[in-house]
């Protein structure tokens, strides 16, 4: 246990050190008093009116899950649904891919819901994210190919020289890993008899059995057709919070609808890279973007970057605390699936 604690500790300092390095790239070369200046001079309207937008979208995130989570049979509050997807973004500040298991838990001991079961869920709302998520990216390269074409050779090159020189190496491992997922499986199925009144075995099943059954809930889900309408929204949602901020700067307020969805669909990457709340990640990529793809001038792509991030970071730290001081401190209301 002790030296699985290390790893993670060590996995995290690493990712936090990556993130601090694509932080310094991203400041490197600049003057610090001009970055200071922009910063100063946005017009900080556009930013509070993107975060109304964010906290909309999150709304709409919480009433999705619920529909998820009705398909499970089991009762839940909308506003403490949204307390728990809340808390889970603040957990996602602190620790990388924590936040799923936080919001889970939050909304399991306030509610009465198995753990698993909501996991399951959560898999099922990642699986339609990423999905939208690649179709955005598919679309902005389709759609804007010529804005694209000179930026993705210049970044792409060197990974894709990298990934066709190592093919033969990245085919091998491949195997290899193949070959001990089917060992392993088979190896447990013929010896099935000698684990299954082992206690850790028994968990594990059940664990299992619980994140199945919420994988299911999309098919025994009432209203499909709403969730597809709020995962519509709440993307929506998201390309006006990265649209609406254009507006802080004279450069950026040029850019249209449509180069916030790209910037959306780019920058998303720097979001869902493993760095402690994208810290520099976010800002490499959107400074990289601005200034690549529509010429912004270098102090203000990276103003923008840190204005935006700093932003969203701050109403996840406030509205997450408030909903866990909320959710935890008032004992008033009895969890709805309470047993008689």
């Amino acid at each position: 246990m002790q030296r699985k604690q290390t790893i993670s500790v060590l996995k995290y300092l690493l990712f936090l050190v990556f993130g601090l390095v694509l932080l310094w790239l991203s400041f490197r070369k600049l003057n610090m008093n001009e970055v200071w200046t922009e910063i100063k001079k946005a017009d900080y309207f556009w930013l509070f009116l993107s975060l109304v937008l964010v906290l909309i979208s999150h709304v709409f995130r919480a009433a999705r899950w619920n529909l998820l989570i009705g398909g499970l049979n089991y009762k839940t509050r909308l506003t403490t649904t949204f307390y728990s997807v809340m808390i889970g973004y603040l957990a996602n500040t602190a620790v990388p891919r924590m936040g799923e298991f936080v919001r889970c838990g939050v909304l399991s001991k306030k509610e009465n819901i198995p753990f698993n079961a909501l996991f399951g869920t959560v898999i099922i709302e990642r699986i339609f994210d990423l999905i939208v998520l690649v179709l955005l990216i598919f679309s902005v390269i389709v759609f804007q190919i010529k804005l694209l074409n000179d930026f993705l050779h210049e970044f792409l090159r060197p990974f894709f020289k990298t990934v066709f020189v190592n093919i033969w190496d990245i085919s091998l491992f491949s195997l290899l890993l193949i070959s001990i997922f089917v060992g392993a499986f088979f190896l447990l199925k013929r010896n099935k008899h000698r684990f299954n009144n082992h206690p850790f075995y028994l968990k594990m099943r059940a664990f299992f059995k619980g994140v199945v059954e919420g994988i299911k809930t999309v098919k025994y889900m009432k209203n499909k057709w709403l969730f597809l309408i709020y995962t519509f929204f709440i993307w929506l949602f998201y390309a006006l919070m990265v649209y609406v901020p254009f507006m802080m700067f004279p450069q950026t307020a040029t850019l249209n609808f449509v180069d916030g969805i790209t910037l959306l669909a780019i920058g998303s990457l720097g979001i869902v890279a493993p760095v402690p709340g994208g810290i520099g990640a976010y800002h490499f990529i959107v400074k990289t973007v601005l200034m690549e793809l529509y010429n912004i001038n270098a102090d203000v792509a990276i103003s923008f970057a840190t204005i935006t991030h700093a932003g969203q970071t701050l109403l996840n730290v406030l509205v997450g605390g408030l909903g866990y001081l909320i959710i935890f401190l008032t004992k008033s209301q009895k969890p709805s699936n309470e047993k008689s």
